[in-house]
C-alpha cells in the first residue's frame, strides 16, 4: 500500500514539474486520469473526446490520458484535481459523494423508471445543477457518461430475491449510500477497492458484488462469480470533471471547444455503452455465468425504509423532483 501511494505521488510530482501548459496563448494539453482498463468503453470514449477536441480546436487543445489507475484510486485522483496537480478525470458519481453531497441522489435505489427517465434527468436543469454542485469543492462537472445499471453478482449462491442476500458479504464502493442500500436489503455491505475485488471474490473475503455488465466482463469477475442477477438497483452515471484551477484559466473559446468535445463524446459513449452491455451479457453467458432476471417489485419494496428516511430532507426533495420528471414521460 505504501509503495503504491509513493509511486502515485512521484508520478503526480513529475506531472507538476513538467509544467501546466495552460497559457491562453499556447497550445493546451490537459492531463486526464481514470481507473479503467484501456479496453473499457469509457476509455475509448475519452480517446474519442481527445480526437474531437483536437479537431474542434485545430490542434490547439488535447487530452493526455492516464488510464488503469496509474495515478491512484478515484478518491485520490479527485484530490489531485483539487490541489491543481491534474486537470480532468472520469469518476463515478458515487465517488463524488464524499466531496459533493448532492451526488448521493444517484445512489438512491430504483430512482429511475427506465433509460429515458435517466437521460431526461441528466439533460434537465437538475442534471446541469448537479454538474455545478462541486464548484465550491474546486471541481466542475463537464458532462455525463452512461455507466448502465448496477446489479448483483455472486460467487456460489444464486440470488433471485432479497431474502437470498441475507447475511451475504457483498462488496460495495466506498460509499455510505451503497452500504446503506445493501444493508437495508439484508446483505452485509463490505467496502473493497476495485483493484482488490477479483482476489477478494476468489478467496471468499466477499461472496458477491454489484456492478454493470461491462465492468463485470472487462474485470473478468465472471471467472470467479457464476451468478449475475439483473435487478438494476441503481443507475449511477460517470461524470467527467475538471479542476476549477484549470477551468478558471481557460478562455471562453477554450471552454467552448471543451464543452463541444464533451457533448460529442457523450453521444458516442451512449452508443458504445449500449453495444458493450449487449456484448458483455452474451460473453459472460458463454463463459458459464447464469444470468437471472429479478422481480424488481420485490427489491423495490425492500428498500422503502431508505425512502422513508429521506422524507423532509433536502436529498428527499431532490428525489421527489426526479421522480416527478419520470411521471411526466
Amino acid at each position: 500500500m505504501i509503495k503504491n501511494i509513493t509511486s502515485h505521488l512521484i508520478l503526480a510530482l513529475a506531472l507538476v514539474l513538467s509544467g501546466c501548459g495552460q497559457d491562453h496563448q499556447a497550445n493546451v494539453s490537459i492531463r486526464l486520469a481514470h481507473g479503467l482498463d484501456i479496453q473499457h468503453p469509457v476509455h475509448k470514449s475519452l480517446q474519442y473526446m481527445d480526437q474531437q477536441l483536437q479537431t474542434i480546436s485545430s490542434g490547439q487543445m488535447r487530452l493526455e490520458i492516464y488510464p488503469s489507475g496509474q495515478l491512484g484510486s478515484e478518491r485520490e485522483i479527485i484530490e489531485l484535481l483539487q490541489i491543481g496537480t491534474l486537470g480532468m478525470t472520469k469518476v463515478s458519481a458515487s465517488s463524488l459523494e464524499a466531496f459533493v453531497p448532492e451526488m448521493k441522489v444517484f445512489s438512491v435505489p430504483y430512482l429511475f423508471n427506465d433509460q429515458a427517465h435517466y437521460w431526461k434527468t441528466l439533460d434537465s436543469d437538475i442534471g446541469k445543477a448537479l454538474l455545478d454542485a462541486g464548484l465550491e469543492y474546486r471541481v466542475k462537472g463537464l458532462g455525463y457518461f452512461d455507466a448502465g445499471s448496477r446489479s448483483f453478482y455472486t460467487t456460489a449462491k444464486k440470488v433471485e430475491q432479497p431474502a437470498d442476500l441475507n447475511g451475504l458479504k457483498i462488496r460495495v464502493m466506498n460509499s455510505q449510500s451503497a452500504v446503506d442500500m445493501v444493508n437495508t436489503i439484508g446483505g452485509a455491505a463490505t467496502p473493497v477497492s476495485w483493484g482488490e475485488l477479483y482476489t477478494a471474490l476468489q478467496q471468499g473475503i466477499v461472496e458477491g458484488a454489484e456492478n454493470n455488465p461491462p465492468s463485470f466482463f472487462y474485470s473478468k469477475h465472471y471467472e470467479v462469480s457464476k451468478y449475475f442477477l439483473l435487478d438494476e438497483h441503481t443507475s449511477i452515471p460517470d461524470i467527467i470533471i475538471i479542476g476549477t484551477h484549470l477551468w478558471n484559466k481557460l478562455s471562453e473559446q477554450q471552454r467552448h471547444w471543451l464543452n463541444e468535445a464533451m457533448t460529442r463524446a457523450t453521444h458516442y459513449q451512449k452508443e458504445l455503452w449500449a453495444e458493450s452491455t449487449k456484448m458483455s451479457l452474451q460473453k459472460i453467458q458463454e463463459a458459464g455465468v447464469e444470468v437471472l432476471v429479478a422481480d424488481k417489485t420485490l427489491f423495490q419494496n425492500s428498500v422503502q425504509p431508505m425512502y422513508q428516511q429521506l422524507q423532509g430532507q433536502p436529498l428527499g426533495e431532490l428525489v421527489n423532483d426526479i421522480k416527478a420528471l419520470g411521471a411526466l414521460q
